[in-house]
């Protein structure tokens, strides 16, 4: 497969959540950036992490593995389904080629029962994802196709349309019932069937076709490699001592990608010949860390090696921070240092690669406001890769360009907008409170609360614990 560059231009959500429809385009139409950026703003329980959750749902999708069972708690009780489609852009570094993707599904609450035939033990809510669509168009600078579909599976077959299924195939009719108990599966499993391990395996040892692979091949390695989810149980997770690190570091032709927990209170256990490629990573971290926090560098320190439960050799680690020639176990150190060290290293491949996307929740959370404003105006006006970020801190609507921040409303029905009549000289925090207060923008930023009616709720609930 050739070398490409994906990334997400918009999203479309669908009861899901408190969303009964939101849609943002993820593109700054201020094409001086190379960076994409995307900002999150807006009030409490008004949709911010329903679109980190359904990013986090597409990375389960397009790695092929199933979709926890709390997003079956996700879909809107109103609604018999939730709806999710993505529009991605695929690009080729070396020639005039881009491609538009669109991939959409729909997610269904089902109750699983455990238990014999004769007695049910219990029900458990899982979440099916069905009627998926695979769609992309073809474009160089001299043409433009539209979008066909090339996989639909709202259909009794695996999946239509017949002239797709036959070229994905080669017309091999003996994979039709695999693909037809795989498509079952997948649903029951809580798993995309497009993107599951058995239909991937026969579009590779079949299909002759080689633009359908390529884009094909192109959304899962994008998926299984270049999108990383960080949400609000990740930040909890440090909170507990348990650090979530996120690396995607390549060295000399190896390379990690991916996230895995380490306990800071105790020592961890990694593979052996793991161990030099996360050193390295950790070292490449030291390098941003050490400016952003002056002084501060964290170390592996390797205590021993192990035999791990498959019987291989496993290295014994434990990480330590180092500062003004002291070191303690990085345990010790405050939630906002854990937190910058456990995402540096995605925010340094968001900075240096085209081909990466970063969704984080919560992105201010322990982090002092004045850096945070800084780090985005560095990612955005000098970076490559795509950043989507919730926050509260509303620094970065100082520091980094107004085309770069989204806003949620009070309306379920237009969750997100960018707000209007912004003139190059308003400076958008001001603008923004502003607009709180005098509510001028086409839908309603803000459900107003009453100072007084507070203030009388805090001495009740005073006098009633008084009692």
């Amino acid at each position: 497969m050739k070398e490409r560059i994906v990334r997400i231009t918009r999203i479309s959500i669908e009861n899901f959540k408190n969303v009964s429809a939101g849609d943002i385009l993820l593109e700054n139409a201020n094409s001086k950036f190379k960076a994409s950026v995307l900002g999150l703003y807006g009030q409490n329980g008004s949709g911010k992490t329903a679109l980190i959750d359904a990013l986090s749902v597409l990375k389960h999708a397009l790695c092929g593995k199933a979709i926890p069972n709390k997003y079956s708690d996700y879909v809107n009780v109103d609604a018999p389904f939730a709806r999710m489609k993505y529009w991605f852009k695929v690009l080729s570094q070396n020639e005039d080629i881009r491609y538009d993707v669109s991939y959409e599904f729909k997610l269904q609450k089902q109750r699983n029962t455990t238990g014999s035939l004769k007695e049910q033990d219990s029900v458990i809510n899982s979440v099916g994802i069905y009627d998926e669509i695979l769609s992309y168009s073809y474009s160089t600078s001299q043409e433009k196709e539209k979008f066909v579909q090339v996989i639909n599976t709202n259909a009794d077959m695996p999946f239509v349309p017949k002239t797709k299924y036959d070229i994905l195939t080669n017309k091999n009719k003996t994979v039709t019932t695999d693909l037809l108990v795989a498509k079952k599966l997948a649903r029951m499993t809580s798993r995309s069937f497009v993107f599951s391990r058995e239909l991937l395996d026969v579009i590779r040892a079949n299909c002759k076709h080689e633009v359908h692979k390529d884009v094909i091949e192109s959304i899962v390695s994008f998926g299984n490699y270049e999108l990383f989810v960080f949400d609000t149980t990740n930040t909890g997770l440090i909170a507990l001592n348990a650090l979530p690190l996120s690396l995607k570091y390549e060295s000399n032709g190896m390379g990690i990608a991916g996230s895995f927990m380490l306990p800071l209170d105790d020592s961890a256990l990694i593979p052996d010949q793991a161990f030099d490629l996360v050193e390295k990573a950790i070292d490449n971290i030291n390098i941003v860390l050490s400016q952003l926090v002056p002084g501060l560098t964290i170390k592996i320190s390797k205590l021993g090696t192990q035999l791990m439960p498959d019987n291989s050799i496993g290295a014994r680690i434990q990480l330590v921070s180092c500062k003004h020639r002291k070191i303690i176990p990085l345990a010790y150190e405050s939630e906002g240092i854990k937190k910058i060290f456990s995402i540096l290293q995605l925010l340094i491949n968001v900075y240096n690669n085209p081909s990466i996307t970063v969704a984080i929740d919560e992105l201010d959370s322990g982090i002092f406001e004045y850096l945070l404003g800084e780090i985005l105006r560095i990612i955005s006006e000098k970076g490559k890769g795509q950043l989507i970020f919730t926050s509260h801190n509303l620094r970065p609507l100082e520091t980094i360009d107004k085309g770069f921040i989204v806003f949620t409303t009070i309306n379920p029905d237009n969750r997100y907008i960018r707000l209007t009549n912004v003139k190059s000289n308003n400076n958008l925090r001001d603008f923004y409170y502003r607009d709180i207060i005098v509510d001028e923008q086409n839908e309603t930023l803000y459900e107003p609360t009453n100072n007084s009616e507070i203030s009388l709720a805090f001495r009740e609930a005073g006098d009633n614990c008084a009692q």
